[in-house]
Parts: structure tokens; sequence; C-alpha cells
């Protein structure tokens, strides 16, 4: 058993440290230089050591394990509370310690460097999309000076192009060559939107686990690469509802006095797998409309007496647990053809 905690405040270049034992009797506090941390932690016997689950963070967990310590990350929100009146550095590190040392605290799981990779190569294509939407909606702004409306969406972008083609509309030379300009520079990030989506689809067929989790309808290569990304492994949830939880796909709770109140959806987990899951099942939602499941099933009768986004969501919750149960080693099985045996 490891009978010291240490607390790490990471920055770039200072960090800051605080010692104390199982009981919470202070040890040391010290501050260090990134180049002085590892010989320092290196220098040191076995211990539990405990960062908050920042940038660095994942990275330093990796070198502090090789050199026998027992590393924990702590959520920032969890922290906070624990902070004495002023904010310093050597504040935040004995807060983390005096938050991890409680019974109930939840931890996060460190990343691999694969995980920490894909999940580079996912926020590298939402932020080109990002980028790409911004373009579309300058373009869109600039017509609509010269009275020219165009909707929402990257879908309608050959309409913008056909006006700014047209020479009767007189638009000015110089509004038309700014129009071409901007149409030339989403052409490039679409071409780089492609090249990111061909890389993560063969990256999710280069997976077993990936391969798996898109045999479940509205799971695409999307959903399966930011599962393996973002996601701890499964064995830290209890039960497919603890999962669903985690992506914040569950109600605000407003619960009083034995009463239960539940509000909106929470959207405090993890959004890059909650905003995917719901477009699936929103997806899923869409075909289901156009092309009637089989009488009696779930989506049929949700469909029948709610909101479509409402079902969506429902659907999105359904799908995180069972995402859940396929990562641990269980095969989709489709609940119509479970139902008929």
């Amino acid at each position: 058993m490891k009978d010291m905690m240490i607390g790490v405040d990471l920055a770039k270049n200072v960090f800051q440290l605080h010692g104390a034992s199982m009981t919470g009797q202070v040890l040391f506090r010290k501050k260090l230089s990134r180049g002085q941390f590892l010989r320092f932690m290196e220098s040191l016997r076995a211990a539990v050591v405990v960062m908050e689950a920042c940038g660095s963070a994942h990275h330093w967990a990796r070198e502090l394990v090789k050199l026998g310590h027992d590393v924990k990350l702590i959520g920032p929100q969890y922290v906070r509370p624990f902070v004495k009146r002023q904010k310093n550095d050597a504040a935040d590190a004995e807060a983390i310690v005096i938050a991890a040392q409680r019974p109930e605290m939840r931890f996060v799981e460190p990343k691999t460097p694969n995980q920490q990779a894909r999940a580079i190569l996912f926020r590298a294509r939402e932020r080109i999309v990002h980028q790409r939407t911004e373009l579309v909606n300058a373009l869109r702004a600039v017509l609509y000076e010269y009275g020219q409306v165009v909707p929402l969406g990257i879908g309608h972008i050959k309409r913008i192009e056909a006006i700014v083609e047209d020479a009767d509309n007189e638009l000015p030379e110089l509004v038309r060559e700014e129009c071409h300009d901007l149409l030339a520079q989403i052409g490039e990030k679409t071409l780089r939107i492609e090249d990111k989506t061909k890389k993560i689809t063969g990256l999710s067929k280069q997976s077993d686990t990936a391969r798996r989790l898109q045999t479940m309808p509205g799971v695409g290569p999307m959903i399966s690469l930011a599962v393996e990304a973002f996601a701890p492994a499964m064995e830290n949830f209890r039960c497919g509802r603890d999962f669903a939880a985690w992506l914040g796909l569950v109600p605000r709770q407003f619960s009083s006095g034995g009463e239960e109140r539940l509000g909106k959806v929470l959207k405090a987990g993890q959004a890059d797998i909650r905003r995917l899951l719901i477009i699936g099942a929103m997806a899923r939602v869409n075909w289901v409309s156009r092309k009637p499941a089989a009488q009696g099933a779930w989506l049929s009768r949700m469909l029948a007496k709610k909101p479509r986004m409402l079902v969506a969501i429902a659907l999105a919750n359904k799908m995180a647990r069972k995402i859940w149960a396929m990562l641990k080693q269980e095969d989709y099985r489709d609940p119509a053809l479970v139902v008929a045996a």
C-alpha cells in the first residue's frame, strides 16, 4: 500500500506539488521547473499522484506510471469546491489532494497515445468543418447585402455558385471577385474534410471494436472512432445507464423532498459522442418516418405520441446503452428479431 499522496498543479513551465500522508498530514510543498519535475518524482518512493485532467495530464500520467507511481486524474470541477479562499498554485495543489482523498470521488481514466491521436484527428476534422461553415455564412452575408437570400447549409453551395456566375444579377465586379475567393476557400476546406473522413473510415476498418459497433443501425465510422477516442474502458461503468449518464443523455434533476422533477437534457457529459449519437438517432427517426418500422416496435410507438427530437434523444440513450454492452464483447442484436424469436 502506498502511504503518500502527491497533488500536482500542472503548468507549462512551473509545477506546484503538495505531498501529504493518506490521513491528510502535510509532508512537503514544492515548486519545480519542468526539467526538475521528473527528476524529483524519480527520486521519490512509489506514491499516489493526482493531477487535474487538463491538456498535458495524460502525457504526464504515462511518464509517472513508468516511474512506478499510481496516477489518478480528477476533473477540475471536482477540485474547485476544495480551494481555500484565495486561488493560487499552492492552494490548487492542496485542493487536488483533499478532493482525491474523498472516498466517493470520481476519476478520469488516463488516455493511451493511440486514443489521443484518434481524438486529435477527430477534432481536426471538426475544426475544419467549423471553418467551412464560417466561410459559407460569410459568403451568404455578402450576397444578402445585394438582395440574394440563400438558405443555411453547405448543400446550397451550388445555388450560391450559380448566383455568383450569373452576369445579370448586377453584382459589382469587386464583390464577384471576393465571392470567387470565398468559394475557392470553401472548396479547399471541403477537400480537406473529405481527406480526414477517409482517414477516419480507414481507421474504423482496422479496428475490430469499431467494425462491431457499426453493425448497430445509426452508428457509422465517426461514432465508432469517437467512442474509441474519447470513452474510457467500459469496466469503469456499472451498467449501460451509467455510460449514458456520463455522456449527458439524461434529464437534469430538480428533485427535492421526495418529489422527482426532471428537466431538459443535462448536456454535462462527453459532448462529441453525445452529439454524434443524437445525429445518428435522428437519421434513424427520419428513416422510420419515410419507411415505418415493424408494427408495435418501440420506435413506432414513441413517434406516435412524442415529438421527433425527444424520440431521437431517447433513442440516442438506448444506443449508448447498447454500445456499452457491445464493448463488453457482445454482438448487436436486433430487437425485432429477438422479439420474434
